[in-house]
Formats: structure tokens, sequence, C-alpha cells
């Protein structure tokens, strides 16, 4: 189980990086949805024990982790937003490299390192230097090496930028595989890739917790928000600057527009079923508005 109470970071210059944030979780994907700089990787290193907050409290199975981080360190993984590898090492090498790193070591940590590799489909290129991985096969070392210790807590920070399309569908699906009994906690700015993945949904912006739901039910915050629009090619700026637009498509007669709106923005407009991304974009509209 874990718990986080009224977690704040306050940086040296006085900004708040995290206010009052609370959550807990169980089992199953929490997926951490949020603009760049919404402080996602703030609370993720948090979690991971490499920052501590300047106020509140995280607990891992009744634990304070400030107190004792080594009860949550060893069974956490972690695959930050940087992460790096030794470019002339091949898999097994980096892998036994970070598994050292862990304290572990010995033939059944060797026997773990060639079934990540199987999982993650890199056994196949295990000789080749990992400086020669393509994004996505680098992303996949990442994960083998959080999952060495097979954590309980897996924390994963914006693991599908860069990658393509056809990487990015195979990192979702790789995820649900790995969710099963352990918390997984999953940062992205990409709405799809949480779409296709959480359990469970917890949106940051400027630093604090807009909303914490499962997808149905941030979807229903929406309905009856989000409408269709054709306008001439030469209105969008002041579309813009009118509503809140989550998508244009090009037609014969304009632009159709989906607008995330309170109420119908213009009489021609037709209501529309909300997306997830128009839902998150209404619920972040709605907290700037207040």
């Amino acid at each position: 189980m874990l718990e986080i109470y009224q977690v704040s970071k306050q940086y040296s210059h006085g900004k708040w990086a995290l206010k009052d944030i609370n959550l807990q979780a169980a089992s199953g994907i929490i997926g951490l949805l949020g603009p760049n700089g919404a402080g996602k990787s703030t609370l993720m290193r948090i979690l991971a024990t490499i920052s501590q907050p300047t106020e509140g409290t995280v607990r891992w199975d009744g634990v304070d982790i400030r107190k004792k981080p080594d009860e949550l360190r060893r069974v956490l993984g972690y695959l930050p937003q940087d992460f790096g590898v030794y470019p002339n090492l091949n898999a097994v090498e980096f892998l036994e490299y970070a598994a050292a790193l862990k304290g572990l070591g010995g033939r059944k940590t060797r026997a773990r390192i060639m079934e990540l590799l199987e999982l993650l489909n890199l056994h196949h290129a295990w000789k080749s230097s990992v400086g020669s991985y393509s994004g996505g096969m680098r992303q996949r070392l990442g994960i083998a090496q959080a999952l060495l210790n097979d954590p309980r807590l897996l924390i994963i920070d914006e693991p599908t930028v860069g990658l393509d399309p056809e990487e990015r569908m195979r990192f979702r699906s790789l995820l649900t595989d790995l969710s099963g009994e352990r918390i997984v906690i999953f940062s992205t700015h990409i709405v799809s890739d949480i779409e296709a993945t959480a359990d469970r949904i917890a949106v940051l912006s400027q630093g604090e917790l807009l909303v914490n739901a499962d997808p149905a039910v941030i979807l229903r915050r929406a309905q009856g928000k989000v409408w269709s629009i054709v306008i001439p090619d030469q209105q969008l700026q002041e579309a813009r600057a009118k509503w809140t637009i989550s998508g244009t498509v090009r037609r014969d007669e304009g632009l159709q527009l989906r607008v995330v709106s309170d109420v119908c923005p213009h009489p021609r407009a037709a209501e529309l079923t909300p997306s997830l991304e128009d839902a998150y974009l209404y619920v972040k509209a709605a907290r700037e508005g207040a």
C-alpha cells in the first residue's frame, strides 16, 4: 500500500512544485497526467526516495519512507525520464552492472536477466552494444533494469517521449502486462498513453492534484461539454482565443473543431461524445478558470 498525505515541495527560489498532494494506491496502474512543468517528475523523485518533500508524508505499507527509505527501496523499480546507458556495454553487461548497484548478484540474478531480456524482446540483441539500440529498445532495457528485483512498486517517468507510434503501442501493452499485483505509477503528458493503460488517472496542473479517479468518472465530467463546429480557415485564431479546442480536422467546407465548453459555443454546434483528452482539457480549464 502506497499512501501520499499532504505532500508539498518548495524549491530554494520559493516556487512550489507540488502543493498538498493526496493519493493512495494498492495495485494496478495509476496514470499521472499533466503538462510539462506540472510537477509529475518532482512527485516521482519523492516516491523513488531521491528527493524529500518540504511538507507531508509518504508511507509504504505504513512506514514513513523519509525515516526508513530502505523499506521501499528494496521493493522499488524506477525508470527516470533521463535514463542513460553505457553505450559500449551489451545488454547483459549493462544489466549485471545495474544489478550490482542494487546489491544483486549470483546465478539467480543472471537467470533473471535472461528472463527479462526474453520478456522484453531483447534476447536477440543482447550481444550488441546498447549504444546501437533504437529509442524503443533502450526504453525496454530501462524497464528491464527497473524489474531486476521484481519490484512491488514500479515508477516510470515519461517513458514514451521520442518513441515512434509502433514502439509506443508496444510499450503501453507491456505496462498492462506488468501491472498484475504490483503498483505501477506511469507519468506522461500524452493522453492516449494514459487512456490505453491506466486503471486510475491522477491529473496534475501547476503542482496541484485536480482529479484522482477512474477514467469513466473523468469522462462523465465532460459529458455534454464537447461540441463540433465547422468554421472558415481564417477564423481559427479567433476561435482559439474564445474556446478550448481539443482537435481540428480539415474539411472541404472549412475546419471542423472539437470545442470543450460548459455551454453550446455556437448555434450551429453539435454535441459530441467526450474523449479522455476532451475530459482532461475540461478538468484543466475548469481549475484554471476558477
